[in-house]
């Protein structure tokens, strides 16, 4: 089960993913893809959370149902940008718990820094939902889960819009037991380190910065 990727080619997702892409789009209506399509790729991401039969009371009788499995899943949004697709998971996972990794990445180095953890005190059990829109050079990513392991969930899954072969190369060479679920897997980094054709600064457009 090593290095899987899960490419999401639903139609909707698809479509979504094209608006978004356009550098016609306006921040406001990105925003509002970037959690519509997050909806969408949750319910594939979740599609294989264990489930365990509880005994409860219907309004007609007694029945055995499946609920998760352990406790709550968590997601955890990689700052700033992964917090348009947390939005997006919680519409779908109300009662998760959400924890943020504060990263940036080195103009020189291109190394990512952390500078801000924040995550439930128990993370033992827990499923946990890792969000970023751009897997490029994978730096951010493999830092984020390094230091996500040192919390020993029950499981690990990583969530992005975008990736590419180098992304995805760098990320497996650190973490071949990390899935990622993403919506396309583009062409190639340019020398800027930019997805190609990509949809540009995921974060920038999300906010409306440079």
């Amino acid at each position: 089960m090593s290095g899987q990727v899960y490419v999401i080619s639903h139609p909707l997702v698809q479509h979504k993913l094209t608006l978004m892409r356009s550098k016609e789009t306006s921040t406001g209506t990105f925003r509002t893809l970037l959690r519509e399509i997050s909806m969408l790729l949750g319910y594939e991401v979740c599609r294989d959370l264990p489930v365990t039969m509880v005994d409860i009371e219907t309004p007609i009788c007694a029945t055995k149902a499946p609920m998760l499995d352990g406790k709550k899943v968590v997601v955890i949004s990689i700052l700033r940008a992964g917090g348009g697709i947390l939005d997006g998971m919680l519409e779908i996972l109300p009662s998760a718990r959400i924890g943020h990794i504060g990263l940036y990445r080195d103009p020189k180095t291109l190394v990512a820094v952390e500078y801000y953890f924040k995550v439930p005190d128990s993370m033992t059990d827990r499923d946990c939902i890792v969000v970023d829109p751009m897997l490029a050079t994978g730096n951010s990513a493999i830092a984020a889960v390094d230091r996500i392991k040192e919390t020993s969930p029950r499981s690990i899954k990583f969530v992005c819009l975008l990736t590419c072969p180098e992304g995805i190369k760098a990320f497996h060479a650190h973490h071949p037991d990390v899935a990622i679920y993403t919506a396309a897997i583009d062409d190639r980094l340019n020398e800027k380190s930019y997805i190609v054709p990509g949809l540009g600064d995921a974060g920038d457009r999300l906010f409306g910065t440079k």
